[in-house]
């Protein structure tokens, strides 16, 4: 049986580090399925426990140039790894400033002349190019050191990634420069005027390209770890003590030590600890950190309670029901976690051509280099040859491809998480763009779910001796509808009599004694079979048919009210272009009745929950692209069988196995808000790709030197390295438009 493990990959910096790292950990015997996420730094790994330990897996992953970090139990960023992040990150702030200071100098003796004619005398010293060789050989060496070791781990796997194109192309110049500098003889093609000749260098180039993906990579860094945000928040919500019951005294304890069964106080302005049960006090409690709803929820003895949510005014004992990984909170944080690091359909584009990247622009560099070399005036060829081919490998850098996806993944999969839209990768997540067909189960979905008798018609005895009866015999039922009659004669005062037996009749009701009385509850069809003469109900509430000894009692009528919200949220859909299906078990009237109140399309009406699925793969042979909402217990058949499972969360029943989708909420409005977040992730990930795609295909042909002969336009190393660092940023940047989405409703 396959083990998963998250491992934080360090070191990595484009999309085709990550392909390499995966290449090699699903040619490792053992492993099954690996994927690495360069957006999120993590490698998502699958493997034999038999085979492989997770020592194992970090060396493989160490084996390919790059560092990873041991997983943390619970799934949460470890602090170990956060300081790693943040030692790197201050490494390379570091590089970049000493790059900087020595590259100044460096483009002064170099550009300034050209900028400035009036300087020009007074740089043409002797010893220049020897000051520019001392001064660029740290700045290639030390700060750009990175990017040699990246490129020979590249070459010992036989592949390349940008750390090959950067290395080869300041190497490239640099070594140009050193040549030129030390015997400039080798590069005069005038021989006759040799003592006026002035031989270039490209130590600038080097420079300045060094300095200036370093930079880039610092705003990159600084960009996507903003992408990262929701996980912390998500994290950071969980309070860090906890005030519990030990030999009799409350005492404050870290809220790793408390444990299932322990008991809590929770006083005014706390957060709530860890999930739990009340056991004594009133409080409200503020829920906005899991449901969104703004409004305080009551809550009194044996009600549940969320660990983070906070307690506003009251004062009250609590039972740990679940704690550690097991909360809520923690089950959020794994399921972000696990879509943040998921690849969407749309990537494999960018996955492929990542791969083949990099051999492709070292070829058109050398087409490119050597073609001007035979191409140029005898006197330009050497500087044409060089500047187009570290021009090309500089500007192509894979990064802005390999960040296009997975960072509009990141922050829209965030963005619903905080709205309480849990997305659980990125296939849902671009699915759920190209919905067509919205299904909708009734009950807990449309309605309240919670059903209410609305009104009882009884027959030969008094309306509250009837609901005494038949609330008795419903006592030991566990039926919704069961649940409504029993609540209505608590709300009436009414006692319950003596059941002396019962006996539950599987989709049809009840049959119980009580008190020497023969009652029997159910349907229309339960009081046919036994031969009872009634009439039927035309109400489209469900009736619950009652017999006294064998004699038609009367009915109940039970109601599910319709959620405030459904009317809305139905019209927000149709807005939206979608068709709309009730889908559900209830009988037509009913069914028919809701549907029509609320505005969804079309009824299918009497379906158990086995045949549910069934009728989802109907609709979908329609060629309809179908998305099911349902509770996700009941309907987990049909959530399952369609394009994309939404399963209605309440709250503690987040880790839904059948749903792709969670609605923390029980609101049809975050159906809509849900497809809307889909279609503007998917809008943002073609806008990255456009961006990425065409940058190259303009980019690599100017940095060629295609346009010279009609425009005389080179495009110099140095814009090619600025150009490229802003390529990556600007990606990110439009990702993280997302997270100003809005989730509003329309009315």
């Amino acid at each position: 049986m396959s083990t998963r493990v998250d491992l934080p990959v360090l070191g990595m910096h484009c999309a085709a580090c990550a392909v390499r790292i995966e290449k090699v950990l699903k040619q490792t015997a053992g492993i099954d399925q690996a994927g690495v996420n360069y957006a999120t730094g993590r490698a998502t790994i699958s493997y034999d426990p038999g085979a492989l330990d997770v020592p194992a897996l970090i060396e493989v992953v160490r084996g390919t140039g790059y560092d990873a970090l041991p997983p943390e139990a619970d799934g949460a960023d470890s602090q170990f790894q956060l300081e790693a992040q943040e030692t790197e990150y201050r490494t390379t702030r570091f590089k970049f400033i000493i790059a900087a200071i020595l590259t100044i100098p460096v483009a002064f003796l170099a550009m300034a002349g050209h900028a400035i004619p009036v300087l020009e005398p007074y740089l043409a010293f002797p010893v220049r190019s020897w000051v520019e060789l001392i001064l660029t050989t740290p700045v290639l060496f030390y700060a750009g050191a990175e990017f040699f070791r990246g490129a020979w781990a590249a070459a010992r796997q036989r592949t390349a990634d940008m750390n090959t194109l950067v290395a080869i192309g300041t190497f490239s110049a640099y070594a140009f420069s050193v040549a030129a500098t030390i015997v400039p003889r080798w590069f005069i093609t005038d021989p006759a005027h040799a003592e006026h000749q002035a031989v270039p260098v490209y130590y600038e180039t080097a420079a300045v390209i060094v300095t200036l993906i370093l930079f880039g990579r610092l705003l990159e860094a600084r960009a996507k770890s903003r992408t990262g945000g929701a996980i912390r928040a998500l994290i950071g919500l969980a309070p860090k003590t906890a005030r519990v019951e030990r030999n009799g005294t409350e005492v404050d304890v870290p809220l790793n030590d408390v444990r299932a069964g322990d008991v809590l106080r929770v006083r005014p302005g706390e957060k709530v600890p860890v999930d739990g049960i009340v056991l004594d006090g009133h409080s409200t409690i503020d829920e906005s950190m899991l449901t969104g709803e703004p409004f305080p929820v009551a809550k009194q003895p044996g009600d549940t309670v969320i660990g983070a949510t906070v307690n506003a005014t009251g004062s009250f004992r609590m039972t740990a029901t679940q704690v550690g990984a097991d909360t809520v909170l923690q089950q959020i944080v794994r399921m972000v976690r696990d879509a943040q690091g998921s690849k969407a359909p749309i990537q494999k584009l960018a996955d492929t051509v990542a791969g083949y990247f990099v051999p492709v622009v070292v070829a058109i560099a050398v087409l490119a280099g050597v073609l001007w070399f035979a191409l140029a005036p005898v006197e330009t060829r050497l500087s044409f040859a060089l500047l187009t081919f570290v021009s090309v490998l500089i500007i192509a850098c894979p990064c802005a491809l390999g960040l296009a996806t997975p960072t509009a993944v990141m922050v829209g999969t965030g963005r619903g998480a905080r709205s309480g839209i849990l997305i659980k990768g990125g296939e849902p997540l671009e699915l759920a763009g190209r919905l067509t067909t919205i299904v909708l189960d009734k009950t807990g979905t449309v309605t309240e779910g919670k059903p209410k008798v609305v009104d009882v018609q009884s027959v030969g005895m008094s309306a509250d001796e009837l609901l005494r009866l038949v609330s008795s015999a419903e006592q030991g039922s566990e039926h919704p509808l069961a649940r409504a009659v029993i609540d209505d004669a608590n709300a009436r005062g009414l006692n319950r009599l003596q059941v002396e037996s019962f006996e539950a009749i599987p989709g049809r009701g009840l049959s119980a004694k009580v008190e020497g009385r023969a009652v029997l509850v159910g349907t229309a069809r339960l009081l046919k079979e036994r031969e009872i003469s009634f009439e039927e109900s035309k109400s489209a509430h469900t009736s619950l048919y009652v017999a006294i000894d064998g004699q038609f009692a009367g009915r109940i009528e039970v109601a599910d009210p319709i959620k405030p919200t459904s009317k809305a949220a139905i019209h927000r859909l149709h807005a939206m272009g979608l068709k709309t299906i009730l889908l559900t078990g209830d009988h037509e009237r009913t069914a028919n009745a809701v549907a029509q109140e609320v505005g969804i399309d079309r009824v299918i009406a009497g379906v158990l929950p086995e045949g549910k699925a069934e009728e989802i793969k109907r609709i979908r042979a329609t060629g309809e692209i179908v998305a099911m909402v349902g509770d996700g217990i009941n309907d987990a058949p049909a959530l399952a069988t369609a394009d994309l499972g939404i399963a209605m969360g309440t709250g503690t029943d987040i880790a839904i196995e059948s749903a792709s989708i969670t609605l923390v909420k029980g609101d049809l409005h975050s159906v809509a808000a849900a497809i809307e977040l889909s279609r503007a992730t998917m809008r943002t990930i073609r806008q990255n790709l456009f961006f990425a795609f065409i940058y190259n295909v303009i980019g690599i042909p100017i940095a060629a030197g295609v346009l010279y002969p009609w425009t005389g336009w080179l495009l110099s190393p140095m814009i090619a390295s600025l150009a490229m660092a802003l390529s990556s940023v600007s990606v990110v940047t439009n990702s993280l438009r997302l997270n100003s989405f809005s989730m509003s409703r329309e009315s």
